[in-house]
């Protein structure tokens, strides 16, 4: 097989560069709205313990989305996530389910759809999400 074209094949890697780069982020906040939605707080305990982390990592991760403008936090509170925070887990959150509905109606097992669609969330682009929803909608008959 031929080599792609340098400058498609660049855009390719920042692409998944970039996909690497928003992906904690994109786990952090939408782990953080389920929590907040399941028990009525997010504390940096549940997120180390649910994303077999050290609280140490949790930490500086939640500087760093408190930073980027996602987060709240005060000591010895809960963690809030701010309007553009919800925005980011609300359209993490579509994007997860989208895939472990499109794997579901593929064949693949609950758990394993679970499991893949991790991974798979941050690195499709929109055009594919778009060419999954189609699919998923065909299938079930929508």
């Amino acid at each position: 097989m031929p080599l792609p074209d340098p400058e498609a094949q660049a855009r390719r890697f920042a692409r998944v560069r970039l996909a690497h780069r928003t992906e904690v982020r994109e786990d952090y906040v939408e782990l953080i709205a389920e929590l907040i939605a399941a028990q009525g707080e997010a504390r940096a305990a549940d997120l180390a313990e649910r994303l077999g982390v050290t609280p140490a990592t949790v930490a500086n991760t939640l500087a760093r989305l408190k930073r980027a403008g996602l987060v709240e936090m005060r000591p010895y509170r809960s963690i809030f996530l701010t309007e553009a925070g919800a925005t980011l887990a609300a359209e993490s959150r579509a994007r997860h389910e989208l895939v472990v509905e499109f794997l579901l109606a593929l064949g693949v097992s609950s758990d394993v759809a679970e499991s893949d669609a991790e991974g798979l969330e941050h690195h499709l682009s929109e055009e594919t999400l778009a060419a999954m929803r189609a699919f998923t909608d065909k299938a079930s008959g929508g």
